[in-house]
């Protein structure tokens, strides 16, 4: 087995998107060599209503994927096509945009007042693009859950993952999307398929994801503009960028570590943004635009 390195570690980015929901976020926006055929990561939670409430009104997505995982509170969910729904704790939403779809994000806290979640963009290939939209909303019930022997545990939202595979399928980038658990003092060896992009996104308790026999710690990033320093730990709102091989070595520290691991294949092709409409070149998103302003985006 090859290990992989961990090329960059960063904190995640306090911003605000939508109408006024304050996240941070992981990368996105122009970071899209380094996470094809990812395209932005935000961590969305808090205990302030004032925070989130204000949710993602009414929007459009053309090429791309988005993915939805709801750790605490709710969202609430609708389309141009007449879908309406709701995602609970636990619960995972994997939204086809394809050729075209208006949709908003409404955010609702659970009887505490705490809302927790992530969103993933995943591109499409170009001979998708166009494609007619769909969703695939979860519910927590069905997302396989393994735990092995030292106490580590893997709920399995996308791909196969030990003898497990999750529901979210026919996903264009075929990725492996996980959430793990790893105990207090444990390490784990976890494989990822070596021709795949994979990061890690800790959001519970801290830990190392650099081998025990490397001569020196990741390069750590600041985000207030200070000189990035080596370290061995990564933390809460901590992403980790791998590099090339066909596994990764997590050692969990004294309260444990809980992450995502998401990889999936590069699609190594080309990317016009704009906001969130993702096409390959410019003049295709010149064309969604104009027809966004005309009303013919929904096709």
């Amino acid at each position: 087995m090859s290990l992989r390195p961990v090329r960059r570690a960063v904190e995640s980015v306090p911003t605000m998107e939508g109408a006024g929901v304050r996240l941070r976020r992981g990368f996105g926006f122009g970071q899209t060599r380094d996470y094809d055929p990812f395209l932005l990561f935000d961590d969305f939670r808090g205990d302030r209503p004032d925070d989130y409430l204000a949710g993602f009104p009414w929007h459009p997505h053309r090429g791309i994927e988005t993915i939805t995982y709801v750790l605490a509170g709710s969202v609430e969910h609708g389309d141009s096509l007449g879908n309406r729904g709701s995602l609970g704790a636990g619960d995972v939403q994997w939204m086809t945009a394809g050729s075209g779809i208006m949709h908003q994000e409404m955010p609702q806290g659970d009887p505490q007042g705490r809302m927790h979640g992530f969103q993933l963009w995943a591109n499409l290939p170009r001979a998708l693009k166009m494609t007619a939209p769909r969703y695939q909303d979860i519910a927590a019930k069905d997302i396989p859950v393994v735990t092995e022997d030292d106490g580590t545990s893997a709920r399995i939202i996308c791909g196969e993952f030990w003898g497990q595979k999750g529901p979210v399928e026919g996903v264009a980038a075929d990725p492996r999307y996980l959430d793990i658990s790893v105990p207090p003092g444990r390490t784990r060896r976890l494989t990822v398929e070596t021709s795949r992009h994979a990061f890690a996104y800790v959001f519970a308790g801290s830990g190392s994801f650099r081998d025990a026999s490397a001569p020196q710690g990741v390069l750590t990033e600041a985000t207030d503009g200070s000189d990035a320093v080596r370290r061995d730990d990564v933390a809460n709102h901590s992403l980790v960028l791998f590099d090339e091989g066909d596994e990764i070595v997590v050692r969990a520290g004294d309260d444990g570590i809980r992450f995502l691991l998401v990889s999936g294949q590069p699609l190594e092709e080309p990317v016009a943004w704009r906001g969130p409409i993702v096409m390959n070149t410019p003049e295709e998103l010149r064309q969604a635009f104009a027809e966004l302003g005309a009303g013919t985006f929904i096709r």
